[in-house]
């Protein structure tokens, strides 16, 4: 039986990658964001603000993803910044996800900019993996003008592993016998799956390398990290048996949340916000023909102190409106009445089982008209657009979007003719 061979492709500083190659061979740009100090960064003023994505020359200043705006300024005054357009980084995904279809059919889309893919017997079609790997990743940039990072070895894990190794361009290996000297040395953090918690526990044991871990007695991994002990100790050892899954698995639960770009201080205006995000949960749970049964609301505060509330459905759903008022209900439960700053709905324990209802002599609500209507408005936006149906209530707002969570509207798209030239 051959060996697995397994690829993990990532797009180098992609957000940005993608940016500066529209603005160059699209808008005629002369500058190159990838050779300067830049990033894309969200909107202060709506409270959006942190860095999504850097450049190499903005790596040297020590600028992190997920930090707000204004810590990289003060790092570097003069960070180019550039709006965030996920219109275009949408594009450029399935751009680069159809150069990985051509080359095999088990393909695995684990993020917007990075992918699996099965190699595994198809040698006699391209060559030896790091030769694949090579023609891939030379397609990719004579093609489309961004730089990716290829991982290979015989798991997933490994692979996304290699992938993470010295960039931007490169082609690395991580086999199981190069685990040791390739792997083992590097810090605790830059394994899968270890979180800033995890290492801080187990810099508390003494472990501070991957190497470290590896060796270390798994019974006491799990007393500390209960069963994340062991699931980081035998990825340290470089064991993983998941498969590239072309289809993906369906969601265990559909939610959205937004920061609102001002504090919100009254029920009222809370409430429309939480229909905001209801209407697009139910739209993503319709989309994907499944019903939830529980409900929950998170509040994030102005002092960003988190909370949250849930509770079971009377029945499995999709409709908007049952989601709306459990979700209202939770929120009256849990505000305390302090300034908020972020809302959330969440919906789990989906399943694709068809609606079937508990009856009730005193519940005259018509549930499949419901359902039939979000279904119909569903039908128009795909068709018309996002905005060619919407509430009343929300036609007086200037403030709040109706379809609210998810990808805010001002990050879809941008006007580039209103920006200023690098």
């Amino acid at each position: 039986m051959e060996n697995k061979i397994i690829f993990h492709i990532d797009v180098n500083s992609a957000y940005l990658s993608w940016e500066a190659v529209y603005r160059i061979h699209h808008l005629g740009r002369q500058t190159d964001l990838r050779t300067i100090p830049s990033a894309v960064g969200g909107d202060i003023s709506k409270r959006h603000g942190i860095i999504l994505a850097k450049s190499l020359p903005a790596k040297r200043y020590d600028i992190r993803t997920g930090e707000p705006v204004v810590d990289a300024l003060r790092k570097c005054p003069e960070l180019v910044l550039v709006p965030p357009n996920y219109e275009l980084y949408e594009k450029s995904s399935k751009a680069f996800m159809a150069v990985l279809n051509k080359y095999t059919d088990a393909v695995e889309q684990f993020s917007i900019d990075e992918a699996f893919m099965d190699m595994t017997g198809t040698k006699q079609l391209f060559g030896e993996p790091v030769i694949a790997a090579t023609a891939i990743k030379d397609e990719i940039f004579h093609t489309l003008g961004f730089t990716v990072n290829v991982g290979i070895s015989s798991n997933k894990l490994l692979a996304k592993m290699a992938s993470d190794f010295k960039k931007p361009n490169l082609v690395h290996t991580l086999f199981p016998n190069e685990i040791r000297k390739k792997m083992w040395p590097l810090p605790v953090r830059d394994l899968f799956f270890v979180g800033g918690a995890s290492e801080r526990k187990l810099h508390a044991l003494g472990i501070r390398t991957i190497g470290e871990l590896a060796c270390a007695d798994v019974t006491m991994l799990k007393s500390v990290l209960k069963k994340h002990g062991e699931v980081i100790w035998n990825f340290a050892n470089g064991r993983d048996v998941s498969a590239v899954e072309p289809v993906p698995v369906d969601n265990k639960g559909y939610g959205n949340s937004t920061t609102i770009s001002f504090d919100v201080t009254d029920s009222e205006t809370a409430k429309m916000v939480l229909l905001s995000l209801a209407e697009t949960v139910g739209r993503r749970l319709r989309r994907d023909h499944m019903r939830a049964e529980t409900a929950s609301v998170g509040i994030r505060y102005h002092d960003l102190n988190y909370v949250s509330h849930q509770c079971r459905l009377k029945s499995a759903t999709n409709i908007t409106k049952e989601i709306y008022d459990a979700a209202c209900m939770l929120f009256d439960e849990l505000w305390d009445g302090a300034p908020i700053r972020l809302l959330g709905v969440h919906t789990s324990h989906v399943s694709r089982n068809e609606s079937s209802r508990q009856i009730s002599l005193f519940d005259h609500t018509d549930y499949e008209k419901l359902e039939r209507l979000d279904r119909a408005i569903d039908s128009i936006r795909e068709r018309f657009g996002a905005d060619a149906v919407q509430r009343a209530s929300f036609l007086k707002q200037d403030k709040l979007d109706h379809l609210g969570g998810g990808i805010s509207r001002e990050k879809r798209t941008v006007n580039y003719s209103a920006l200023e030239e690098e």
